[in-house]
């Protein structure tokens, strides 16, 4: 028979932290007998197309990259 899942306050903290400033994405909580042991958080970044700065500048996308906090 399953253990009960046992959450406090402590967990609830935890989750909604993680899921306080996403937009797109998911959070997986791992369960093992009745206890959390794992949060894994997937975040998607999603960006409007907009026409490049310098077009021909081949480093132009790895740059805007860079800014945007992936590089």
């Amino acid at each position: 028979m399953a253990k009960p899942l046992k959450v406090d306050g402590i967990w609830l903290e935890r989750i909604a932290g993680l899921l306080d400033d996403m937009e797109f994405g998911s959070l997986h909580i791992v369960v093992h007998e009745g206890q959390i042991v794992q949060m894994e958080r997937t975040e998607r970044k999603r960006f409007e197309n907009t026409p490049a700065r310098h077009s021909g500048d081949a480093g132009g996308r790895r740059q805007d990259a860079r800014a945007a906090g992936r590089g």
